[in-house]
């Protein structure tokens, strides 16, 4: 056992750390619950309705208070305590997936409950995102390890993506949605337990005022992200691939249903084939030990998603979808999750709360934009031929991010060479 610990440890160096290992298993309970939950309600929102307009309009209106919530999130993230506003949305998290699980234990779920509960998931999504993406620097004991750590996190999220939906498909083929919602309660109550568990240390004391200007504060944010061409750029990509990478994911249940004549199940499974691939990026990612070298990578992944759409949108076997969908979800969480890094890596700590919601914003910002007109292009000229349209874009992305190469690599050289010298002073 010690051996195997070691072994772990020597590969996976951030689960070293306490606060880490209890972060990961929290919340990777939590999230599975969560993506269980916006799965289900998708589903049954196209099989009570059978309008891919309505399936739009619901993640539209899911991610607008996330785009709303994202920036003052990360203002309160550099100022408060992380651990205490995790904690925080885990009790609001609780009340609103408990009421949502009596009631629908009671038979009273409609329509436009659904919509409410999305809206209000946004809205907790919008106060958490960039809390969790930055607490992750806290929670490893050494700096050393905290590429392993975000790169890790990305697996956490991944395989998050892949518990929730393939468990979550299987309870709605079985035992009802219900049981999907019942889930997502229980899991809030996991990461509150562990995340009471955690001993962080506190924010430092910030070098101005508590009471200084909060639009000033976020003018800054937006302000050093503009002149840092690097991260400018990657956030651009994060917000394309948003737009038109993956919004298919708004219209799969016309794909599980109507195009692939499934039913929950299939549902399920299409969402857990995108989880196989991020979570197989995220091996590869936590195995990985250099930050130069991922803006390459960067780069190959819209033209991975773009043809993986366009095939997508082709194929008419239940097989072949899956098969597919493994490479659409492998691109898109390498490419997040480097972006992740290379940020993480560039950023400095005094701004990297604002900086990671602008990431966070990046990331689901042009969702409820892609969302919408997927919907809509799906209702006039059918599902397929929207998803291959978006295909279309992303090999246009790829063609640009490749062009922005040379200055990537130049800052990223920079950057980490001078962490280098760091870190070798210190010790």
């Amino acid at each position: 056992m010690f051996l195997l610990k070691r072994k772990i440890y020597l590969h996976l160096p951030a689960f070293k750390s306490r606060n880490f290992r209890l972060f990961f298993s929290g919340q990777t309970m939590s999230l599975s619950g969560t993506f269980m939950t916006q799965v289900t309600i998708s589903w049954l929102i196209y099989d009570l309705t059978n309008s891919a307009w309505l399936l739009g309009l619901t993640g539209f209106l899911q991610f607008i208070p996330t785009l709303l919530l994202t920036p003052f999130s990360g203002v309160l993230c550099d100022r408060r305590n992380q651990r205490n506003l995790l904690m925080l949305v885990q009790v609001l998290g609780i009340i609103v997936s408990f009421t949502l699980t009596t009631l629908t234990f009671l038979g009273l779920v409609n329509v436009w409950l659904l919509m409410t509960v999305a809206v209000l998931g946004g809205l907790l999504k919008g106060l958490d995102m960039p809390v969790r993406y930055a607490i992750v620097i806290k929670t490893v004991d050494n700096r050393a390890d905290l590429g392993n750590a975000i790169a890790l996190y990305s697996a956490m999220l991944s395989s998050s993506l892949l518990i929730g939906p393939a468990i979550g498909g299987m309870l709605l083929a079985t035992v009802g949605a219900k049981y999907c919602f019942l889930y997502d309660s229980l899991s809030y109550v996991v990461a509150l337990v562990t995340l009471a568990a955690m001993r962080l240390k506190p924010n430092p004391t910030p070098e101005t005022p508590q009471t200084e200007n909060t639009w000033k504060k976020l003018q800054e944010g937006f302000s050093y992200v503009y002149q840092a061409l690097p991260i400018r750029t990657i956030l651009l990509l994060l917000a394309l691939h948003g737009l038109a990478g993956i919004s298919y994911m708004a219209i799969l249940p016309i794909f599980a249903g109507d195009i692939l004549k499934g039913n929950g199940g299939t549902m399920g499974l299409l969402s857990a084939s995108s989880s196989v691939g991020s979570l197989l990026a995220c091996v590869y990612l936590s195995l990985r030990r250099q930050v130069l070298g991922l803006e390459r990578v960067m780069a190959l992944c819209p033209a991975i998603i773009g043809l993986g759409l366009i095939a997508f949108g082709l194929s008419r076997e239940i097989w072949l979808s899956l098969l597919i969908i493994v490479f659409i979800g492998g691109g898109s969480m390498l490419q997040v999750s480097c972006g992740n890094t290379i940020i993480q890596t560039l950023v400095e700590d005094d701004k990297r709360g604002r900086v990671m919601s602008l990431y966070s914003l990046a990331v689901i910002g042009t969702l409820p934009l892609g969302n919408l007109i997927v919907g809509s292009l799906a209702q006039n000229i059918g599902a397929p031929n929207t998803v291959i349209g978006c295909g279309m874009v992303c090999l246009l992305e790829s063609i640009w991010f490749t062009r922005q190469l040379p200055i990537l690599t130049k800052w990223i050289k920079l950057k980490t060479t001078a962490s280098s010298q760091l870190i070798n002073s210190t010790t």
